[in-house]
């Protein structure tokens, strides 16, 4: 588990469009903030 303050783990994930979007090219380049959800039309 990752704790506070840590750095994230390399990951790419599918965009929107349908592209990769990967973490390493936000590294050095701008503050990114993760936010995750459980699933969609959920109360969390």
């Amino acid at each position: 588990m990752i704790q506070v303050g840590e750095p994230a783990p390399e990951f790419t994930l599918p965009a929107h469009d349908g592209s990769s979007v990967a973490l390493a090219h936000f590294r050095g380049r701008a503050v990114v903030v993760l936010y995750f959800y459980a699933r969609d039309d959920t109360p969390g």
